[in-house]
């Protein structure tokens, strides 16, 4: 629910989460080659489901950079009012 108290400029760190998703991308990716030539198989894996659940992740977070900023009302937009069947 909306309170109105909302900053106006507020954004998400989208480009933090990229770097993040790119290094724990490249440690997967590492960990997926060490373990499969260390003959671990079980390991490798668990390493190359991480890249496969991290590089649908980043796929997300550069659409979401694409978009570029939505709409966000102003502080002239009056807070939305709650559901009317749902009491606290």
């Amino acid at each position: 629910m909306r309170t109105g108290s909302e900053p106006t400029t507020a954004r998400s760190a989208l480009r933090v989460r990229f770097w993040l998703t790119v290094w724990g991308l490249v440690w997967a990716v590492f960990g997926t080659v060490a373990f499969a030539l260390a003959g671990r198989p079980g390991w490798a894996i668990a390493c190359g489901l991480l890249w496969l659940v991290i590089t649908v992740d980043m796929a997300m977070i550069l659409r979401h950079i694409r978009q570029g900023p939505h709409y966000q009302p102003g502080p002239d937009i009056p807070p939305y009012r709650p559901p009317e069947g749902r009491r606290r």
